[in-house]
């Protein structure tokens, strides 16, 4: 199956060849591969933000646990980023979403009592 894209500001299209044994109807074969390059990228930040594969438990229901709570603070992390923040911060990653404010500088002035940023 050829896939061909046209983006704005481009002189030519984009060409993409899909090769596949699924037996999908031909115009759910490029739905089904987003979809799964979409899964594959959470899967990815869920990899590198929330670092979900250190699963150092003996036990193999230690870790399965473990897991499910890496999964559990993700899927959390996901909600509150796309519903209870910025429009602007609603796109970032969450390992952005995470090291970022702790990159924005700032300063302290302490006084007898108390401190200010």
């Amino acid at each position: 199956m050829a896939k061909v894209e046209f983006h704005p500001g481009q002189l030519f299209p984009t060409i993409g060849f899909i090769v596949t044994n699924r037996s999908l109807p031909n115009e759910r074969v490029p739905v089904f591969y987003n979809d799964r390059g979409t899964a594959e990228q959470h899967i990815r930040e869920g990899k590198y933000a929330v670092k979900w594969l250190r699963l150092s438990c003996i036990r193999f229901a230690a870790n399965a646990v473990r897991l499910q709570l890496h999964a559990l603070a993700y899927n959390l992390a996901t909600f509150l980023r796309t519903s209870a923040t910025l429009k602007a911060i609603e796109s970032w990653s969450l390992a952005s979403l995470r090291e970022r404010p702790i990159k924005t500088g700032a300063r302290m002035v302490r006084h007898a009592r108390y401190a200010v940023f």
